[in-house]
């Protein structure tokens, strides 16, 4: 919407007048550091952040203006310099430090190549840059917590690689040699070793879905190929552990190395990572609620549409990944140092978070309400509508007796508040209670409020000073860092925030019990205008009450994370190690019984919804649409026979299985890399195999291979790229040393140096790891040839190396292992991206319908409100999967097809309606959760409405079935979509019903209006005015839900087209 502030003369219509409530008195509010009441001037927006650079010397400037040559070259100096200056304050950062503890573990790496007694130690054979190359994929630059990781995922795929080497040989030599089946032993070495042992590795990749466990596999497959493709031993029939002995030194001592540096130089904990991230996303938290909280106060989205709240959502989004990453990595820091009871409290505190964030987002959805009913207001095309019609149809209009004078006083946006002190203004709630009436008419006649706008102001002059303070306690709560500084991080979370935050809300639940009571009291005397006119202002006040109860509930959620900071300050300080995760025959009865249950712990086990796991990738249709769509053929015949019946539909059922995408992926990594491995077995392909280096073109296929058909491109250009310069920096390295080792050290340093900075600091680990790969077999391998390895061939200089040839093998060898692995994920069952977005977005948008076809309403009548209708865990698991969701329209942009590239910017449109929809879930949540119990008037209103809310839910489920089902198919909608926003105008109408038929009189008092019961009884109800709050708020949630769904309806539409009546379909 436009601003609330814009000058008339930028043509908006209606004129806006000058608004009555430009100032805001300021309220009573709790210091949170020190729990004092105060009423001085304070302010919601936070103190701007000094980001100016004192550090002049550093400022660049440019060379070609100098009047003079010695002035152009004091310049130039001074850039240097300056250049120098920046260059040592971003290496003494984290990211400097990382990036220079993998080049140092890279540099003593390397040493087992270019220093006689590492090398000695290893043996003869070659391949010793294995040890360097270890340190490229398992680096330094990690948590303590991540090395443990590491350190296991390296054990596991140590011993992995050991055993399948072992196994092969064995193989080898009683099928080739024992039994003399030399064919029949190759056949089993390549079906069995190569192709199962690397098909698991493919998939453990996927099922992980852990850039460890991808690592892990990377270095298995690079010890399994050493011993089982490279060596004449499989070949030959015999048994040889020389190189299976040389692969276990080196692994050993490449894990060493990086374990040593990562803990001995710039230890990073995991847990000091987890308290910074906390620290970030609670003050980024704190800056939106406070933007929010004064966007509604002022009336206008300009707060919401800023770039500081803008730049305060991002830096939440971004912060979360790391938040989460850092807690897993904690755990393992935690577990290692027998602290299991401090994990669980940090993973409480996490949880936490993500409630409060939900909270936000439902805060959010709550003040786009007002914004909504605001724009209205001003929307000359709605002049003869009620708020409530006019935000979904105009199929509500007004009553003949509606009042139309005034038209352009009845319609203006609220001003933007100034906050002012309290004694300037003290008559402002007085001034807005006590109207003038109009001078055409007496008093008693005229209504006390004449447009939306009003409400509003009144709402605000009773509550705002309440609301904003309030909402200052909590914001400067959240921007309180709970952690103190580095390198401790100790938890300095204030005494006085938790008395603090009770005292703000019991002032807040008790003026915003006054204010609402004021406020109906106000509606009240406005009975004599007609029912539209009236539900219009109700759903208004409905508005202001339900964006004061979401903020009453996010500071209830505030006190449970002050709570769980307080338990975990408390374990801190008294701090014991167990390691009872150790006994793990023990686990059942120890957790339980030693371990309380904390506030974000799953209390119930019963939730009804599998949250999708942080690992795994939307497998698109459901097992049980599947399971379905297999079986009703043979249901829907009875007569065929059983027999065959049970027999299909098993072995159906163990196809679906293999069909799976974690099974397909390793059988098509099993296949293809025996493809390849088949040219070293057969005699005629052997002898090219050995000279081009196909062992290098194998390990390339296996790091290229991806789960989707548009990662694979990713990484296979990275890699491409990285292959260029890692064979580019060794020709030019070898050619200014000539092999000498301590130049090839010095030199090597620089380019690890430039691979480390892409891979830590710039984030393209793809394009860094090939590089240094590549430079690891051309550079230390033509080293190892210089120093008399025995490497059985002399094609590339022996003694002497040509490092043309060897660079031009191992660039074809490395580029045609790309190619491979691209053909074979998009040739053997590809599984496509884009595909899965397809039907993941329409798996989740039946999944929402079928959560709002509950009632959200209707489940307080059922269950007497002891149930929600969004059900424990769903919320956390639908944004979970909408972030996957988000993941997989990454990786469908680069994926090609003839049809078109993939319509990324109209799917990031439709992620963010998905996100707003959610936020409106979590809100509608909100609103059925205040209830704990319903008064007679919301009782008797429900059963009034239950058909219409029925109806509602059922066409709001509806169009999220016909949205999904376009998105599946790939079908256009017609121009015929279900409309959510008449049925929405049935139940406004049905409460209007209400009120004109069990309204009662105004010259009267004495007991409710009675009212047919839906059982079919006669019973008093007391009806009063906020008993129509609950039906109006869900009117107003449901609305957003409307209107986002039209946006969806949009997308798809732009997407895919609209059938009209004149489309020929039938040819």
């Amino acid at each position: 919407m436009s601003s609330a502030a814009a000058a008339p003369s930028t043509g908006q219509w209606p004129p806006r007048r000058p608004s009555k409530r430009n100032k805001l008195r300021n309220g009573t509010f709790i210091i949170p550091a020190t729990g004092e009441r105060s009423r001085r001037v304070f302010t919601l927006r936070s103190a701007p952040s000094d980001q100016s650079d004192g550090a002049n010397g550093s400022t660049i400037l440019p060379v070609s203006s100098g009047q003079s040559v010695s002035d152009r070259g004091r310049a130039a100096a001074h850039n240097v310099r300056a250049a120098g200056v920046k260059l040592l304050t971003w290496l003494d950062t984290p990211t400097g430090h990382g990036v220079l503890k993998c080049t140092l573990a890279y540099t003593l790496a390397s040493l087992a190549t270019f220093w006689w007694p590492l090398s000695d130690f290893l043996g003869k054979p070659d391949g010793k840059h294995m040890v360097a190359t270890l340190t490229v994929y398992f680096h330094p630059a990690r948590s303590a917590g991540s090395m443990i990781e590491a350190i296991l995922c390296a054990s596991v795929a140590v011993a992995y690689a050991e055993a399948v080497s072992i196994l092969s040989m064995c193989t080898s030599v009683l099928f080739g040699s024992v039994l003399e089946m030399v064919p029949l032993a190759h056949a089993l070495v390549l079906a069995v070793f190569i192709g199962g042992g690397f098909g698991f590795m493919g998939w453990a990749k996927q099922k992980m879905n852990n850039p460890l466990v991808d690592v892990g596999s990377t270095l298995a497959s690079l010890a399994v190929i050493g011993v089982v493709t490279k060596e004449t031993a499989v070949f030959s029939n015999v048994f040889s552990n020389q190189k299976i002995v040389q692969i276990f030194k080196m692994l050993v001592m490449g894990i060493t190395t990086t374990t040593a540096v990562n803990l001995l130089v710039w230890r990073v904990s995991a847990v000091d990572l987890l308290r910074q991230s906390m620290t970030k996303a609670s003050t980024s938290l704190g800056d939106m609620l406070a933007m929010i909280t004064r966007g509604f106060l002022s009336g206008s989205e300009d707060d919401l549409l800023s770039s500081e709240f803008a730049a305060a959502s991002s830096a939440y989004t971004a912060v979360y990944p790391q938040l989460a990453k850092n807690l897993r990595e904690a755990k393992f820091e935690r577990y290692f140092l027998g602290r299991e009871r401090l994990y669980r409290l940090d993973r409480a505190v996490v949880r936490s978070m993500e409630t409060l964030a939900q909270s936000i987002g439902g805060l959010r959805s709550a003040a786009n309400t007002q914004f909504a009913l605001l724009k209205e207001s001003t929307d000359p095309e709605s002049a003869l509508l009620s708020p409530g019609a006019s935000m979904s149809s105009s199929a509500m209009q007004r009553s003949p007796n509606m009042p139309k004078s005034g038209g352009k006083d009845r319609f203006f946006v609220l001003s933007s508040i100034d906050e002012l002190s309290e004694d300037s203004n003290d008559d402002e709630r007085s001034r807005l209670k006590n109207r003038p009436a109009p001078a055409d008419g007496p008093a008693a006649s005229v209504p006390t409020f004449r447009n939306p706008s009003d409400i509003f102001e009144l709402f605000i002059a009773l509550l705002g000073p309440s609301m904003k303070s309030l909402a200052y306690t909590l914001s400067e709560v959240l921007r309180d860092p709970p952690f103190g500084s580095a390198p401790d991080y100790e938890i300095t979370i204030n005494d006085h925030f938790r008395q603090s935050l009770t005292d703000a809300l019991s002032l807040f639940d008790e003026a915003r019990a006054n204010a609402l009571r004021e406020l109906y009291k106000s509606l009240e005397l406005g009975r004599t205008r007609s029912e539209q006119i009236q539900a219009d202002f109700e759903e208004v006040a409905a508005a202001c009450g339900h964006f004061s109860f979401s903020l009453q509930a996010f500071g209830e959620e505030m006190q449970k994370y002050l709570d769980v900071l307080d338990d975990l300050k408390h374990a801190n300080e008294h701090r014991t190690r167990t390691w009872q995760w150790l006994l793990w025959w023990r686990r059942g009865s120890n957790d339980s019984r030693k371990l309380p249950a904390l506030p974000y712990d799953p209390e119930e086990q019963e939730s009804l919804i599998k949250p999708i796991k942080k690992s795994a990738i939307p497998r698109g249709i459901s097992d049980s649409m599947v399971a379905r769509r297999d079986t009703y053929s043979w249901e829907a015949t009875p007569q065929t026979s059983k027999v065959v019946a049970t027999l299909s539909q098993r072995l159906l059922r163990l196809l679906r299985k293999l069909a799976r995408d974690d099974i397909r992926f390793g059988l098509k990594v099993g296949i293809g890399a025996t493809l390849w491995a088949s040219f070293a077995f057969i005699p005629q392909t052997r002898e090219p195999y050995r000279h081009w280096r196909g062992e290098w073109g194998l390990l390339s296929f296996m790091i290229v291979c991806s789960m989707t058909v548009g990662a694979s491109n990713t990484t296979g250009l990275a890699r491409f790229m990285g292959t260029l310069i890692g064979v580019g920096a060794s020709g030019l390295n070898w050619t200014i040393t000539q092999g000498n080792a301590v130049g090839l050290v010095f030199l090597g340093w620089f380019v690890a140096f430039w691979s480390f900075w892409m891979i830590v600091a710039r984030g393209m680990a793809p394009l860094g790891r090939i590089t240094l790969l590549a430079y690891n077999v051309s550079t230390l391998y033509a080293y190892s040839l210089s120093q008399s390895v025995e490497d059985d061939d002399d094609d590339e200089g022996g003694t002497h190396p040509i490092i043309r040839e060897i660079i031009l093998h191992r660039f074809v060898a490395v580029t045609a292992g790309i190619l491979w692995g691209l053909i074979v994920c998009r040739v053997i069952w590809p599984i496509s991206a884009r595909k899965k977005f397809k039907q993941g977005l329409s798996m989740m948008y039946l999944q929402m319908g079928l959560i709002w076809k509950r009632g959200p309403l209707a489940i307080l009548l059922r269950s007497d409100c002891t149930r929600s209708y969004l059900r424990s865990g769903e919320q956390a698991a639908l944004q979970k999967y909408a972030a996957r969701l988000d993941v997989l329209r990454g990786s469908a942009a680069s994926e090609f097809q003839l049809r078109g590239p993939f319509p990324s910017e109209q799917c990031a449109r439709l992620m963010r309606c998905t996100h707003r929809l959610l936020d409106a879930f979590y809100a509608m949540s909100l609103v059925t959760q205040r209830k704990g119990h319903l008064t007679e008037g919301e009782r008797a209103l429900l059963l009034f409405t239950a058909d219409e809310r029925q109806q509602l839910c059922d066409r709001i489920c509806h169009v999220y079935q016909v949205l999904a089902s376009s998105l599946m198919l790939e079908y256009p909608l017609t121009d015929a979509l279900p409309s959510v926003t008449g049925m929405r105008d049935r139940l406004l109408g049905k409460i209007f019903q209400f009120r004109k038929e069990h309204a009662p009189p105004l010259d009267t008092a004495g007991p409710g209006p009675t009212i047919n019961d839906k059982l079919g009884g006669l019973m008093q109800v007391n009806v009063q005015e906020r008993d129509y709050a609950l039906l109006y708020a869900y009117a107003l949630v449901t609305g957003q839900v409307a209107e986002e769904l039209k946006v969806v309806a949009r997308e798809i539409e732009d997407l895919f087209g609209v059938l009209d009546m004149e489309a020929l379909l039938l040819q």
